[in-house]
């Protein structure tokens, strides 16, 4: 029977509101209204056509909800046999296209179809939906732990469409070639106002939007007619070059995009070709079908493979960011992406893209349809989805220079929903069969022999489909316990009970925590920020600069700002016995006196400073007032203990032995503000922190040999040119004694390689070691300028143990030229030329406000120089860059290594540094992971004490941006990683 299309406008409503009667023998099929909040949303799952032939053929209920909003009207739909129903909780299966909002998910069991519907037996709904959580979509756990209990209770059935799939693997119901084809329309509408913003019209500005038009064959008919013939009579903008079109993907969707694109006027292309063509001055429209063998690489030189990479996806990485992105006026991005699988472009790669295509022509890779929509996923800097009320927007990961474009971004996540007729006619033929072997499921429960399919192929097909069922996750979906744990203990933390109201006790506010900070410097902002959004938490933050403390907490009610000096140490015993947990962000020399406090208040202590000795000496004091002074909790020390301690983790739970560990972590200036200031460096925390620690020595194992760096050689025998980013040329220096480590971390005494570092770019570490041999970083030596070019001239005097150095050119130069005799500098231009910058040679002079203290330490008195010359000015922003590299092997295979990364690279934004948040944040979270009681372990403590505060910072990081981005790829035979054998091969250079 064919039924009506699309009802006439006019047609008047004939249904009544009140609850019908369902036949309880039947079976019961109900089609959910969309979620109201998606306004676009006017697909439906099941025609009317189909309903007739479920309620006549089949012999079911079928229950639909009113909607004015979908694509056949509710008369359409009760015309073909449907009942309208408010809730549909007479549903046995509920279906819908998007996931069912919270508040209207049927989760009870139901009677199941009978006669005697009393006496039948209770069985548990089945749904079906695109859920959005078989990747671990962290927005949908709630909805996954609705199917989730105990199995006694009969919770519902989750069936996804999105795992629907045939014999072959291949999806078999879907909206993927509609997605394609609106998805390619969306993406020429957002190509033609990028075109505007470079100051051209192209034809492109006449693209249909799919949503404006009743159907896909007047579109069609627009594009062709229109839009091509333009293109075919005039050519494409002379300014644009050739347009060259890229898609990817090897589905349905990429079908859609390529079948849209035949109807103009299109030149099919390889990827070989891109270069040569974008030196062509014809006005035409390229097409390039890139494929995953086009610039997915193994790391071993073998070709692409699609079965090995499907089995080895970690053997793989993509260069689409240099062979085919910069050659791409737009790109139909139709590929799909999972976690653990190679990106086809990350933040860092499209700087490398950027730079290339503005060297290539106007409006190169300035254009982006993300069919796929997997936010952060393939294409790491799509940050959102779009919607068909907003179709694109301009976007820069916070990674990107600044000299270089924003990028348009079209990323709809509704795509199909723009050809509502076509796409859901199209869904419900495919659906139908799956449907009816599912109720005939429900029909012969636990006798699939009875289901009457043909090998029981679709039956198959839906077990396969199935998410969760019984209470549990199928066994192909139990990793998602990990996101659905770290959505609980968001939870917890957050004090949500079901109410999604912090607990408290009846007819009371449950009483407010109160948390002491101490010190509001530079790191302090996001911490405070994060601890003054929870509800059950009071802050005070305690300064010896009021005015800051007070600019800190002015925003926040739950917040206020104390004067405090922490000499009067009175008045610092008198804050820490009224609070509950105290957060010290004071210099580490206070730490200890702190510390001593908290164990005689009873008070738990969180710091991101390093253990010291007379911090750690307070351990069984600690223990004995049952209290945790938890340290290291901020970037470096922090964040790099709490990834490190993960991964290691997951490799040992996979039996694997780790050979080497190499970490480095550095905090400097994004790469367009690090350009023409001296040492490339500006400062984000503490100068003297900086300058000190380029006075330690360090320790570390390489390639089964221990070496030792003397403090006095640490500037001088630096590691250059690092393999840790594509785009940033970075040195680094050995960080302290990385051999504790191997405890720390269980690494065991016969790891090959243990090194700990920190980073900077090229050129910091020889300027910095040649002001060190001027004397600038002398610490026991007192001088007293009178200018900032008497400081120079002091400290090479206090330096050369001399009296006094005459400020002529040339006494200078010679006393210049007498103190790096031994420092191995053979060119002193890049030395001449920042002493010149900082206003500290004879010929220059300094703005910068003078130490009037007395005699002062030099580097006391570089310190305060560096820190106003070296300061952040507005709209400049840092940047933090954190690397693992750690190599494994299995026990049975060690002639072949894994070579396991993981990253972390965040800028800082208009609101704080990322310095400050890197730091700052982990504090907050640890804080609140002590205050939930969740941490058991008492003592002087860092991190890796316990996961409830390694693996909380982490979840916590990755809620807020800061996530590690982890990597692995094989190799054959015992080379190492990459990272460590340029270690190796710099340090034999130093012997040499």
């Amino acid at each position: 029977m064919a039924f009506i299309r699309r009802a006439p406008h006019a047609l008047r409503r004939t249904f009544t509101t009140a609850t019908p009667h369902i036949d309880p023998s039947k079976l019961t099929i109900g089609i959910r209204r969309e979620d109201p909040h998606r306004i676009w949303e006017r697909r439906c799952p099941l025609t009317p056509d189909a309903v007739h032939d479920l309620v006549h053929k089949e012999g079911v209920n079928v229950l639909v909800q009113d909607c004015e909003r979908r694509v056949w009207t509710t008369n359409d739909f009760i015309k073909a046999g449907a009942v309208m129903h408010p809730t549909l909780s007479p549903s046995h299966i509920t279906l819908g296209i998007k996931e069912t909002p919270l508040d209207e998910l049927l989760t009870s069991p139901i009677r199941a179809p009978s006669e005697s519907s009393a006496q039948s037996p209770l069985v548990s709904r089945t749904h079906l939906m695109f859920s959005h959580t078989v990747k671990g979509q962290m927005y949908n756990m709630e909805l996954l732990s609705k199917f989730l209990g105990p199995p006694n209770t009969l919770p519902p059935r989750l069936v996804d469409y999105e795992l629907l799939t045939g014999e072959d693997g291949k999806r078999s119901v879907g909206f993927g070639w509609f997605a394609g084809v609106a998805g390619a329309l969306e993406s020429l509408c957002a190509l033609a106002h990028a075109h505007l913003e470079l100051g051209i019209a192209s034809q492109f500005l006449y693209t249909p939007r799919p949503h404006m038009h009743p159907s896909l064959a007047s579109i069609r008919s627009t594009l062709r007619d229109v839009v091509g013939a333009r293109i075919a009579a005039d050519g494409t903008p002379k300014g644009l070059g050739p347009i060259v079109f890229g898609v990817t993907g090897t589905g349905k969707v990429a079908q859609g995009v390529l079948d849209l694109l035949a109807d103009l006027p299109i030149c099919m292309v390889n990827v070989q070709d891109l270069a040569a063509l974008v030196t062509n001055p014809g006005m035409s429209i390229y097409v390039v079908h890139a494929l995953p063998s086009d610039y997915f690489v193994r790391a071993d030189g073998q070709p692409y493979e699609r079965s090995h990479y499907y089995a080895n996806p970690q053997a793989y990485s993509s260069v689409f960011h240099s062979k085919v992105a910069p050659y791409l006026t737009l790109l139909f991005n139709g590929a799909g992406w999972a976690p653990n699988f190679p990106r086809m472009m990350t933040n860092d790669q499209l700087t490398f893209a950027l730079e290339k295509a503005r060297q290539i022509g106007k409006g190169r890779f300035a254009c982006i349809g993300d069919i796929s929509c997997d936010v952060e996923g393939g294409l790491e800097f799509m940050p959102r989805a779009s919607t068909l009320s907003s179709p694109f927007y301009s976007t820069r990961p916070p990674t990107l220079p600044s000299h270089l474009p924003s990028v348009t971004m079209m990323s709809v996540d509704i795509l199909p929903t723009a050809l509502p007729l076509e796409a859901s006619e199209h869904f419900s033929s495919v659906l139908m069969p799956y449907l009816k072997s599912l109720i005939r499921s429900y029909r012969t429960p636990g006798q699939p022999h009875l289901n009457g399919d043909v090998n029981l192929g679709r039956a198959a097909a839906l077990e396969r489909a199935t998410v969760a069922s019984d209470g549990k996750l199928r066994d192909a979906h139990k990793w998602l316990e990990g996101p659905l744990n770290v959505w609980r203990e968001t939870r917890a933390a957050s004090g949500v009970t079901d109410s999604s109201e912090p607990p408290a006790v009846a007819g009371h506010a449950a009483p407010k925590k109160k948390v002491l900070m101490l010190g509001s410097g530079m790191v302090a902002g996001p911490a405070v920020d994060e601890i003054c959004s929870w509800k059950d938490v009071e802050l005070v933050v305690a300064s010896n600069v009021l005015s800051e403390a007070n600019r800190l907490t002015k925003k926040h009610p739950s917040a206020k700002a104390v004067n405090l000096d922490v000499s009067d140490w009175s008045k610092v015993d008198s804050l820490i016995g009224e609070c509950d947990l105290v957060i010290s962000l004071l210099p580490v020399p206070f730490h200890p006196k702190v510390a001593e406090a908290c164990i005689q208040h009873r008070k738990h202590l969180v710091t991101a400073s390093y253990i010291s000795p007379a911090m750690r000496a307070l351990h069984d004091r600690a223990v004995s007032s049952d209290v945790i002074l938890l340290n290291e909790i901020g970037l470096d020390p922090g964040i790099d203990h709490c990834s490190a301690i993960s991964l290691l983790s997951d490799l040992r739970a996979q039996n694997k032995q780790v050979v080497s560990f190499t970490s480095f972590c550095g905090g400097i200036p994004a790469p367009e503000d690090a350009e023409g200031v001296p040492l490339k460096y500006k400062f984000s925390w503490s100068p003297k922190g900086v300058l000190s620690a380029a006075l330690n020595g360090a320790k570390f194992k390489l390639w089964d040999k221990v070496e030792e760096i003397q403090g006095k050689d640490l500037l001088r025998q630096n590691f250059q040119d690092l393999p840790i980013s594509e785009v940033l040329k970075l040195e680094g220096l050995a960080n302290r004694d990385s051999l504790p480590y191997g405890d720390t971390y269980e690494l065991g005494s016969d790891i090959r390689t243990l090194f700990r570092g920190t980073l900077r770019y090229q050129g910091f570490s020889a300027l910095m070691h040649q002001f060190k041999s001027l004397g600038f970083l002398e610490s026991t030596a007192l001088i007293q300028p009178t200018s900032w070019s008497d400081f120079a001239t002091q400290a090479m005097a206090a330096r050369l143990q001399r009296k006094s150095i005459p400020q002529d050119p040339a006494s200078f130069r010679s006393a210049l030229a007498d103190c790096l005799e031994d420092s191995g500098a053979e060119d002193t231009t890049e030395l001449i030329e920042a002493m010149d910058w900082f206003g500290i040679s004879p010929s220059s002079k300094s703005t910068a406000p003078l130490p009037t203290t007395g005699p002062t330490p030099p580097i006391d008195v570089f310190a305060s120089l560096l820190a106003h010359k070296l300061r952040y000015l507005p709209n400049e922003r840092d940047l933090v860059v954190l690397s693992h590299e750690i190599v494994a092997h299995s026990p049975t295979r060690e002639h072949e290594e894994e070579i396991h990364t993981s990253s972390l690279i965040a800028y800082g934004t208009p609101s704080a540094s990322a310095m400050s948040r890197t730091v700052g944040l982990p504090v907050a979270f640890a804080t609140r992971a002590v205050l939930d009681g969740g941490v058991q372990a008492r003592g002087v403590q860092g991190p890796g004490v316990e996961r409830s505060v390694w693996g909380r910072v982490l979840s916590e990081l990755e809620r807020a941006g800061l996530g590690m981005r982890e990597s692995v790829k094989k190799v054959k035979g015992v080379r190492g990683g990459s990272v460590e054998r340029s270690l190796v091969e710099a340090r034999s250079g130093m012997r040499d």
